[in-house]
């Protein structure tokens, strides 16, 4: 006859509950990574009662559960590059355009930028002035109405 006894949990259990609390502390802060993760897990094979070993299942269940982990970090980097490539490419294209920005001291200031500073947060030269390219309010062609002639040749 056996006895079940309520209110216990098996090893699995236990280890999974506490890697959902340890990944609820690292987003407020502490650093949990994929070796830890192992770690968990080797120590689970090990310290699990012999009489009773675990459910194959659960630790198949853990080990995709990682892998999808693992391949959302890899995501997740890659998109910050797709960022920091648009940004850079943005700014780029703004060269020899007129631009409206909010300068230093918070006035709106128009201008045109010269050149361009690309890496995470791409800037753009406006006269004398360094311009993060989130500053940036309003684009025009050079020409367009509400900006000053590129040239005036001919008259």
């Amino acid at each position: 006859m056996t006895n079940s006894v309520s209110g216990t949990s098996s090893p699995i259990t236990t280890a999974t509950t506490a890697a959902s609390t340890s990944t609820a502390s690292a987003s407020s802060g502490n650093k949990l990574d994929k070796d830890t993760f192992l770690q968990l897990l080797v120590a689970q094979m090990r310290y699990q009662d012999p009489s009773k070993p675990a459910d194959t299942s659960a630790f198949l269940s853990q080990t995709a559960q990682f892998s999808q982990v693992e391949k959302m970090e890899e995501l997740v980097k890659q998109q910050g590059e797709m960022l920091a490539a648009q940004l850079s490419l943005s700014a780029s294209s703004l060269v020899g355009k007129t631009v409206s920005y909010t300068g230093p001291d918070g006035t709106e200031a128009v201008g045109v930028v010269t050149s361009a500073s690309l890496g995470s947060s791409p800037t753009l030269k406006v006269g004398n002035t360094d311009v993060p390219l989130s500053s940036v309010k309003e684009v025009t062609s050079a020409g367009q109405p509400g900006t000053e002639p590129a040239s005036t040749e001919g008259n």
